[in-house]
């Protein structure tokens, strides 16, 4: 029983690796978009109006949607495993 706990356990350490890495790659892109953001200048901005300020505001906030999303989604996935192992164990503690 020990060696299949050990097991998940070592599948869900590879998972969330692979989450981990996706998370990493998404916040480099955050922090890329900050830094563009940054670049902007703060007095007399060309944005083509209103409209093409309204459309690249758009563009930014979905990918900070994105992003946080994408950390909620590691987050459900931690708890769920998290339940699982927590589960395992107490059974096995009973045997």
């Amino acid at each position: 029983m020990q060696n299949k706990i050990d097991e998940m356990l070592s599948h869900m350490s590879h998972s969330h690796q692979q989450i981990a890495r996706v998370l990493d790659a998404e916040r480099q892109t955050a922090v890329r978009l900050s830094q563009i953001i940054h670049d902007l200048p703060d007095e007399n901005p060309e944005f083509d109006g209103i409209s093409g300020l309204i459309e690249n505001s758009g563009q930014i906030n979905k990918s900070i949607i994105a992003y946080l999303g994408s950390i909620a989604d590691l987050q459900e996935a931690l708890a769920e495993t998290l339940n699982h192992v927590v589960k395992e164990l107490g059974s096995h503690e009973e045997e």
